[in-house]
């Protein structure tokens, strides 16, 4: 069983994949702002881990990390502005990224967005900026030698997961219930041999661990 860090436990997609992961026995250290979320990431199977990523430094973070055989990315500023995403998503990502690579952790997965997401829809300003963040924190983490696996789903949904999916290198866009993408995350944790390959996922008729199974023919 691996040892898996979540920089994002606290959010939607993060609580999905604590659970997922301790159910299968995984451990998991679970990074967490407020002292309130604390007790529900206990409950759902995690060690609670607390930090700030618009406060922390890199040496804290390496402490933290230190001894996980992964870490996740799941973190974000959920349209809470301009100057947030920044720090979350972009500043944040670099962070946790430059941390993992100090604390010796090689895999490290992100969960970025999928390249159509809002387009022709009238987002704003605020949402282009994520956008470019989004694609910022891609290249950051691409370059590095890291075994990285950038995972972009579709629009997220709260309808219950499905354990079938569409994935691959590009595909056409759509939605996908978060439980499905903790769960492609969990068959990513658990296929180590899947690296530094870029993942589009939606809905689907493909079984998740199948799903990712099939992505080791696009790695780079």
């Amino acid at each position: 069983m691996s040892t898996v860090f979540i920089v994002g436990a606290a959010g939607k997609v993060g609580r999905h994949l604590v659970k997922q992961l301790a159910d299968k026995q995984h451990r998991v250290l679970a990074l967490h702002r407020r002292a309130e979320q604390a007790a529900e990431l206990d409950a759902l199977g995690a060690t609670p881990v607390t930090g700030d990523l618009t406060a922390t430094d890199v040496g804290t973070l390496v402490g933290q990390m230190r001894g996980s055989d992964v870490v996740v990315f799941t973190a974000g500023a959920g349209g809470a502005g301009v100057e947030v995403t920044n720090a979350i998503d972009g500043r944040g990502l670099e962070l946790a990224v430059d941390a993992a690579r100090q604390a010796g952790v090689r895999r490290f997965l992100l969960v970025s967005a999928f390249p159509e997401a809002g387009r022709n829809k009238g987002m704003g300003e605020g949402f282009e900026n994520y956008m470019t963040v989004k694609k910022r924190a891609d290249v950051y983490l691409a370059a590095t030698d890291l075994d990285w696996v950038i995972l972009r789903p579709g629009t997220l949904s709260d309808a219950p997961g499905t354990g079938r999916v569409t994935a691959g290198p590009a595909i056409a866009y759509g939605d996908v219930p978060r439980a499905d993408v903790a769960a492609t995350l969990v068959a990513l944790v658990e296929q180590p041999g899947v690296a530094r390959v870029i993942i589009e996922l939606t809905e689907g008729e493909t079984p998740v661990d199948e799903a990712v199974r099939a992505q080791s023919r696009h790695q780079a």
